[in-house]
C-alpha cells in the first residue's frame, strides 16, 4: 500500500475542482459557439471543444483510483500541456508568419490563456506537479 495520497484528496480536491469548472466552462462556450456561429471561426471553436474535452478527460482521471484514472489523467493533463503551449505559441504569433489562421475568436489557450487570467498555462504544470506528488511508491 502506498504511503502518498489519492489524487482526489486534500489540495487535490481543489484541483479537481478547477478542472471541473473549466470542464464545464471550456464545453458549454464551444458548444454555444459552434451551434450559434461555427461559420465564423471554426478553428478556434474546435480548439476549445478539444480543450473541453481534455479537461473533462484530466477531471475524470484525477477524481479516479487505481492506475487506468492515473494513466488518463497523466495523459490529458500532458496533451493539455502540450496544447496550451502549442495554440499559445502559434496565436502570439502573425497568422501569416506560421500559416495557420487562429481567425477572429479567441480559445481557451490562446495567448496562453491570457483570457483565462493564464490559468490554462499554470492548471497543467500544478496537475503534473500534483500527479507526480502522489505518484505511488
Amino acid at each position: 500500500m502506498s504511503d502518498r495520497p489519492a489524487t482526489a484528496t486534500g489540495p487535490g480536491r481543489v484541483l479537481i475542482a478547477v478542472y471541473a469548472i473549466f470542464a464545464l466552462s471550456a464545453t458549454a462556450r464551444a458548444g454555444v459557439q459552434i451551434a450559434t456561429r461555427f461559420d465564423e471561426a471554426p478553428v478556434p471553436y474546435l480548439l476549445s471543444a478539444v480543450a473541453g474535452v481534455v479537461y473533462i478527460l484530466a477531471t475524470i482521471g484525477l477524481a479516479g483510483r487505481g492506475p487506468g484514472a492515473r494513466r488518463l489523467a497523466w495523459g490529458a493533463v500532458g496533451f493539455e500541456l502540450f496544447g496550451v503551449l502549442v495554440v499559445g505559441t502559434l496565436s502570439v504569433f502573425d497568422a501569416a508568419a506560421t500559416g495557420i489562421d487562429m481567425g477572429p475568436e479567441d480559445t481557451v489557450w490562446s495567448a496562453f490563456g491570457r483570457g483565462y487570467g493564464f490559468i490554462p498555462l499554470v492548471l497543467p504544470l500544478v496537475g503534473l506537479w500534483w500527479l507526480r506528488r502522489t505518484r505511488p511508491r
